[in-house]
């Protein structure tokens, strides 16, 4: 698969316009802020393919991306706290519009922060996954801002939160690339099934 070969796609920003999925899909899931979008210039190895906000909540739609023959899906970051109930109702709705269409769903990249524990919305998605048996992984974002001794603790300690966890673990950083072939590894291997 050649991850470069990239362009964005289209936004929703409610699930009555989903276009029906014709595509194999990659799917990246993660609270506000937590670094999709850098993530997936990552992936890309583009600058600015997915826009990049230090604004936590910017990401307000469902984002697709072609990737040679198959799609990424950038959805909106969950729990920020500083926006209206109504905007709460609409991801919310979106979010299951979204995975109740019927996608050809082969990997859900689940993010969290590597520097705090994961959140209530974290265990909620990782649940969700587990309960409608959706394949997935955990990327843990921003590994190159822990010091070596914090980022060991952390490691250890995501492990025990998580509950001795069964599926991929990753850390990544978007600064030093760390993870990226390993992430990359997993999303065709998941495409291969």
């Amino acid at each position: 698969m050649n991850f470069n070969k990239a362009e964005f796609e289209k936004s929703y920003g409610i699930s009555a316009q989903l276009e029906s999925s014709d595509k194999p899909e990659i799917v990246f899931a993660g609270r506000s802020n937590v670094g999709k979008s850098s993530l997936l210039n990552r992936l890309f190895s583009r600058k600015n393919l997915a826009r990049v906000s230090s604004v936590p909540g910017k990401t307000v739609t469902i984002n697709f991306y072609n990737v040679d023959t198959q799609r990424f899906v950038d959805l909106p970051g969950y729990g920020y706290a500083k926006i209206s109930k109504q905007e709460k109702s609409r991801f919310s709705e979106l979010m299951e519009g979204y995975f109740q269409s019927g996608r050809n769903i082969r990997l859900v990249v689940q993010l969290i922060d590597m520097r705090h524990k994961p959140t209530a919305d974290d265990f909620g998605m990782i649940s969700f996954m587990k309960q409608k048996k959706i394949p997935f992984i955990v990327v843990l974002t921003k590994a190159d801002k822990l010091k070596k001794r914090e980022y060991e603790n952390r490691f250890t300690s995501v492990f025990e939160e998580l509950d001795d966890p069964d599926y991929p673990v990753i850390p990544f950083s978007s600064i030093t690339g760390q993870g990226t072939e390993e992430i990359k590894a997993l999303i065709e291997k998941a495409l291969s099934v």
